[in-house]
C-alpha cells in the first residue's frame, strides 16, 4: 500500500527555522516534499488529528504539530536514529474508520519490525493502536498510564471514557495482560478496579509507584504495547489537558517511565494521548514535556542489550527450592544489564503462552522466593496462563 494516500505531509513552519545539524529533526525523515521510506527505520512517528472521542478535551486534535515543534528542535540522542515521521494520517468520516486507519498503518509498520510512536489525539485512538496487532497471531500486553480507568459501559459518553472496556470486550481476543498505573483512587469508582482483578489485570494507583518507582520496571518490561495518556501527568508540570489534576506524575517520573519503556526489547509501538494546547500555557510548557517523554524512550530504545536468549551464557539461572508448591523457582539474571526474569509454567501444547512464560520480575522477587514464599508476581501470572 501506498502510504502516501492515507497521510498529509508537515507544515513547512514546524521545522522552517531549524538549522542546527545536532538537532532531532535533522536527523530524521520527515514527510515534506516527499514520503519517506519506512522500511528499513527502527521506529515511524506519526501524528493523528482526531479529538471526535473527547468533547471534554477537543483540542487534542492540534497536539501532534505542537508536540513536534518541541521535540524537533531537541539534540538528537545516541544510536543512528533510524527514524521516520509520516506525517499526520488523514482522520476517517467518522471515528471508526479512523480506528481502522491507524490499526493498518499499525500493522504495516509492525510487521516491517518497524515502531509505530502514535501523536494523538484523543486517548480513545489506543484502541486504533491495539489493533495494529490483531492479525499478528500472539497475544499481546497492555500497559496503560492514566488519572482514570476508562472503563466506562454507556455509549452516550464519550469514546476515551470507553476505550479500555471497548478494547477488553474485543473480539477476536488477543489481549493477554493488562496494567494500569498512575490511577489516582478519589477519581476512580472501586468497582472498576474490582473488575480488573478479577481478570487477574493489574492497577496501580499513584502512591504504590512512588513508594518504589523501580519496582515498577519489571511491569514495563512485560508490555507489548504502551498508551500513555497526559491526564497521569500533575497540572503544574502539564497544564495542557482539560482534566488536568493537581497531583499525579512529575515530568521527571513520566521521563522515567519513558526511558524504562524504551529499554524493554518486548515493546513494539507507544502512543502518546490527551494533550490539549488550548490549555497549555504561552510557552506550551505541556508540550515540551511531550517532547521530552518521547526523547527519553526513543533514547531508551537506542540502548536495548537484546536480552532475548536466556540459555546462553549471558545470564545467570538459579534455581530455589521451595517448602510448597511448586517445587522449585527458576530466576535468570542479565549479566549486562542486572535484570531479573522468572519462569512461570504454562500447559503442554499451547505455543501461544510461551512468549510470556518467563516473566520480568525484580531482585525482590528472588529474595522473597529464598525466604520460602511465592512471589505475587508468580501466583498472577501462573492465573493467566492457566
Amino acid at each position: 500500500m501506498d502510504l502516501t494516500i492515507l497521510f498529509s505531509p508537515l507544515d513547512e513552519s514546524i521545522y522552517a527555522d531549524i538549522s542546527s545539524p545536532s538537532s532531532f529533526y535533522k536527523n530524521i525523515v520527515a514527510f515534506g516534499e516527499k514520503m519517506p521510506e519506512f522500511k528499513g527505520a527502527d521506529i515511524a512517528i506519526f501524528g493523528v488529528n482526531e479529538s471526535r472521542g473527547s468533547t471534554r478535551n477537543a483540542g487534542t486534535s492540534n497536539a501532534p504539530d505542537e508536540i513536534r515543534k518541541k521535540l524537533y528542535n531537541l539534540k538528537r540522542g545516541t544510536g543512528p536514529h533510524r527514524i521516520v515521521d509520516l506525517g499526520n494520517l488523514n482522520i476517517g468520516h467518522d471515528l471508526d474508520e479512523t480506528y481502522v486507519r491507524i490499526s493498518e498503518v499499525s500493522r504495516m509498520l509492525l510487521e516491517n519490525n518497524v515502531l509505530p510512536l502514535i501523536l494523538g489525539g484523543s486517548h480513545d485512538l489506543d484502541y486504533g493502536q491495539y489493533g495494529g496487532y490483531e492479525t499478528l497471531e500472539k497475544l499481546v500486553s497492555i500497559l496503560n498510564i492514566d488519572a482514570f480507568l476508562d472503563l466506562e459501559e454507556k455509549k452516550e459518553l464519550d469514546a476515551n471514557q470507553r476505550h479500555i472496556h471497548k478494547i477488553l470486550l474485543h473480539e477476536p481476543n488477543y489481549l493477554f495482560s493488562y496494567t494500569h498505573l498512575a490511577y489516582q483512587s478519589y477519581l476512580i469508582d472501586p468497582l472498576s478496579v474490582a473488575v480488573l482483578e478479577k481478570l487477574y489485570f493489574e492497577a496501580f494507583r499513584i502512591g504504590q509507584m512512588r513508594t518504589n518507582m523501580q519496582e515498577m520496571e519489571p511491569t514495563i518490561r512485560n508490555a507489548d504495547m504502551l498508551s500513555f495518556d497526559i491526564t497521569a501527568i500533575r497540572s503544574s508540570d502539564a497544564p495542557g489537558n482539560a482534566q488536568a489534576q493537581p497531583f499525579g506524575l512529575t515530568g521527571e517520573e513520566a521521563c522515567q517511565i519513558c526511558w524504562y519503556a524504551g529499554l524493554n526489547e518486548k515493546l513494539s509501538s507507544v502512543g502518546f494521548y490527551e494533550y490539549n494546547p488550548e490549555f497549555d500555557d504561552a510557552t506550551k510548557k505541556t508540550a515540551s514535556v511531550v517532547a521530552t517523554m518521547i526523547w527519553y524512550f526513543i533514547e531508551g530504545f537506542y540502548h536495548r542489550k537484546n536480552e532475548h536468549n536466556f540459555r546462553s551464557n549471558d545470564f545467570l539461572k538459579y534455581t530455589v527450592s521451595m517448602p510448597v508448591e511448586p517445587e522449585t523457582l527458576t530466576f535468570y539474571k542479565s549479566k549486562m544489564s542486572e535484570k531479573w526474569w522468572m519462569e512461570v509454567p504454562y500447559p503442554n501444547g499451547v505455543k501461544r503462552y510461551s512468549r510470556n512464560s518467563i516473566v520480568p520480575c525484580s531482585y525482590s522477587d528472588y529474595q522473597t522466593a529464598t525466604k520460602g514464599e511465592v512471589p505475587e508476581r508468580y501466583i498472577s501470572m501462573l492465573a493467566k496462563l492457566m
